[in-house]
């Protein structure tokens, strides 16, 4: 009984420590912005490399890809948990070849910036962007928010002001609490989760133009998080539900022709 006791106890201490760590560590869990999948890609695109004010000394780092801001729709770009705006060139260099203008920005922590990434730091962050696309002379109705995996939750935030013109969510989640409960089963989610991103309760207040993507064999985010968004988004809505691609790193012709639709443009 003594020893049943003892293991029992050490059982116990055991998972307290687990879930003291996953508290106190949750946002290196989240956030990687050291980690690099660039595959070597050449940049087919020219850009400005500018730095956005939006915080105390605290400027990010992103690339402009400046076409004509009067004549075309910019696409803001907000990328996902992981690297940097390499870690995106073969995106961009698919995403170039339409007739828009783009911005995207690393988040707070990324490429090289000070501060660190949380979700209201990266909500400040991607609203201080558009306030310098406004300045800059673009209005929201020609913005087009673009979110990548974690970059959807943002999205998904700001387009609740339904003054864009449209929305693009990428691998989207319905949150970091269910996609946390995925990976770690075994915690008590719902009470440790810092960073909510619920998009799942907030697409509803969204009623602009919106397309979701998202791979049918994601191992990342599984892809009915995507149905289950698409299933709750009002109208006008639509959808690219890939047979074989997993976390969207094939922007394959299937998946340019419907973005390609999303935005006006002759397939």
């Amino acid at each position: 009984m003594k020893y049943l006791y003892l293991a029992l106890s050490s059982i116990i201490l055991a998972y307290i420590v687990i879930v003291l760590f996953t508290y106190l560590y949750q946002r290196k869990l989240l956030y990687h912005p050291s980690e690099n999948n660039y595959k070597g890609d050449e940049i087919q695109f020219e850009y400005k490399e500018v730095f956005i004010e939006v915080d105390k000394d605290i400027n990010l780092k992103s690339w402009f890809l400046e076409k004509d801001l009067k004549k075309y729709k910019t696409i803001l770009y907000f990328h996902g948990n992981a690297g940097d705006l390499t870690n995106r060139v073969h995106k961009l260099n698919e995403l170039n070849k339409l007739n828009v203008n783009i911005l995207i920005i690393s988040w707070r922590g990324f490429s090289g910036n000070p501060g660190k990434p949380t979700e209201k730091n990266l909500y400040n962050d991607a609203k201080k962007t558009v306030a310098w696309l406004n300045e800059a002379g673009v209005k929201n109705k020609n913005i087009i928010l673009y979110g990548e995996s974690l970059g959807t939750g943002v999205a998904t935030e700001l387009g609740q002001d339904n003054s864009f013109a449209g929305i693009v969510l990428e691998s989207p989640f319905t949150s970091i609490a269910d996609a946390a409960k995925i990976y770690y089963p075994y915690l008590p989610i719902d009470l440790l989760i810092k960073d909510r991103y619920d998009s799942l309760k907030k697409i509803k207040n969204i009623n602009t133009p919106i397309l979701i993507m998202h791979g049918k064999k994601d191992d990342v985010v599984p892809f009915k998080m995507g149905v289950e968004l698409f299933d709750k988004a009002n109208q006008p809505k639509f959808s690219y539900f890939s047979e074989n691609d997993d976390h969207m790193m094939e922007f394959n012709d299937q998946f340019m022709n419907s973005l390609r639709k999303f935005l006006g443009f002759d397939t």
